[in-house]
This record gives C-alpha cells, structure tokens and sequence, in this order.
C-alpha cells in the first residue's frame, strides 16, 4: 500500500474523526497546514485547506509538489486565479448536499408559515392570530439540478409539492427516489419563473449564471412568490431583488449574498419580507461525517492508482 502525506486544517475534530475512519496501517502521514504559512513539507500527497480560508491561500501550493487539492466546498469560483499551474482539485460534492436541502427545506417553511413574524411576536409577549400560505399545494421550481438540487426535492416528497426542474441544458434524469423527471433549459426559465409560487436557486457561480436572475426574471414571478437562494450570492442581482422586495410583491430567504459577508449598512437587511442566514446551508454536523468518507475515498483512489473523485480544476494524469 503506497504510503501518502495528507494536510489538514487545525481541526482537531477533523483530524481525530480521520484518524479513527482510517485505522491503523493506513500508510497514511497526516500533518497540519492551514496554509496560512510555509509547508509542513516539500511534497504533500493530498493537501485539504480550511473551509473557511478563502481561495487567496492557495498561491503557497507553488511552494510544494501535490497529487490533489481537496476543497471542502462544492463552489470553487475564483480558485483558478490563485492555483498554480499543474495542480489538481477536487471539490466537496457529496458532503454538503444533505445539510444545504436541510436549510433550503427550512427557510422555505419559515418564510411560508411566517415563523419570523410569530418569533417576533413571541419575544414581545404578543398573541397575534395570522394565517400564511402553506408549503403544501405549492408549485415549487427548482433552479439548478445537480447535488443539492435533487436533494432539495428528496425533502420536499412528503409535503404535497408541485416540482418542476430547470437547469442550463434539458434532459431526462433520474432522481434520488429512482424515477426519471425531466429538466428544462435555461431558454425556459423566464416562463417557468412565470409559474413558479416557490423558486430555489441551487446553482453554482459560472460566468454563465452570474446575475442570471434579475429584474426581468424577477418580474416574471406570480405576486407573493417567494424567492429562496442557497446557490451563490451573485447569481441573484441584489438590487432587482430588493426593489422588488420594497414593492411588497416578491417575498425572499436567502443563505447567500453578493457581498459576504453582507455589511451591516446594506439595505438587504432592512427590506420588509426577507429572511437571511449567513452562509451556513452546508456548515451543519451533517459536514464532518461526509467529509472524513470523502478524504478517505481519495486517499484509497490514490493508494490504489484510480481517478480521484469530483475533480473540477485541473487534469489528472
């Protein structure tokens, strides 16, 4: 078994939860780099940076030799700038889907069943009868259909949903229950948006969805539609979104803004109807598990001369 050198963050629960899945005789040498400094080593197998440290670090791979860069997300954008040539990455995909449709599931049941008005009223002693609309009976469009996508509609199955799928290209595709749905095209989503009571963005950051919803696809949307966005900030233009918000037609819960993390005098905050989180879709316990199976696979990939999985940047050879 080849024998490997493995970076981690500074987490000890990262490191003792890896150290237990793999056993003992992995061959596996781990050592910690937050890529914050000068590397542990001349050449690291696999280098896992921290979640939350940004892509800018990533200028000190240039110092090493690596075989892979395991990224703990699933959105890379802005990676390349900063990864020098020759390396390979993979991303997080299969550790973060669970927890985002968790958060996508709850934001659309917050804003739909006025949880923030009725926490509001609780803080305030106050007994105020209101009736909301329902997430049952809705025609719910999903923007996006990758991972967090199709997870996103396994949850919704048992609350009496009306799913439709849109993503850049249609197709066939079988989802996570086995059955075969169709997905629409981006050339349809203006009509699609025209149905949809509930739309939830799922798409990564490319050039070709930056900003892809704004004011006319908001427009398009039913009066007292609700907005969700668990994708990436800018694909949503903020300014449309807020004038729309302002209007009181559209409603909004939104995980991801343009500028994160979203300053304090942004008037994202004080428009009437949404609801923001701080980026936490897939930072949940959910994380660790499927995270420590990710780097274990990889770390059997390479001991045994296959491919890595989820390769997004770079080529394997």
């Amino acid at each position: 078994m080849q024998n490997l050198v493995l970076s981690l963050p500074s987490d000890p629960g990262l490191k003792d939860a890896l150290v237990d899945a793999l056993g003992e005789g992995s061959n596996v040498e781990i050592v910690d780099w937050d890529l914050d400094s000068p590397a542990p080593r001349d050449h690291i197998d696999i280098v896992v940076p921290p979640y939350w440290g940004g892509v800018k670090p990533f200028t000190r791979l240039a110092d090493i030799s690596t075989q892979l860069v395991q990224w703990q997300s699933i959105g890379y954008n802005g990676m390349e700038r900063y990864l020098p040539e020759g390396r390979v990455v993979a991303n997080a995909t299969t550790v973060h889907e669970a927890s985002t449709a968790e958060l996508a599931l709850a934001l659309m049941l917050a804003a739909q069943r006025g949880l923030p008005k009725f926490i509001t009223d609780g803080l305030e002693h106050k007994w105020d009868l209101v009736s909301y609309p329902s997430l049952a009976d809705r025609k719910v469009l999903l923007i996006g259909y990758g991972g967090v996508g199709k997870a996103i509609e396994a949850r919704l199955a048992g609350f009496e949903t009306t799913v439709t799928r849109v993503a850049r290209s249609a197709r066939d595709e079988v989802n996570q229950a086995g059955e075969t749905v169709h997905v629409h095209g981006f050339n349809e989503l203006h009509d699609l948006l025209a149905e949809a009571e509930i739309a939830v963005i799922g798409l990564p950051l490319t050039d070709e969805t930056r900003g892809i919803i704004g004011a006319a696809e908001l427009a398009a949307m039913p009066d007292g539609a609700l907005m969700v966005n668990v994708g990436r900030g800018p694909i949503m233009q903020t300014e449309a979104l807020i004038a729309e918000l302002e209007s009181g037609r559209l409603r909004a819960a939104v995980d991801v803004t343009e500028k994160e993390p979203l300053p304090a005098d942004d008037p994202l905050w004080d428009a009437p109807n949404v609801l923001i989180t701080p980026h936490v879709g897939g930072d949940s316990s959910a994380m660790l598990p499927r995270m420590v199976a990710l780097i274990k696979r990889q770390i059997g990939h390479l001991q045994a001369g296959t491919t890595p999985e989820n390769i997004v940047l770079g080529e394997w050879k």
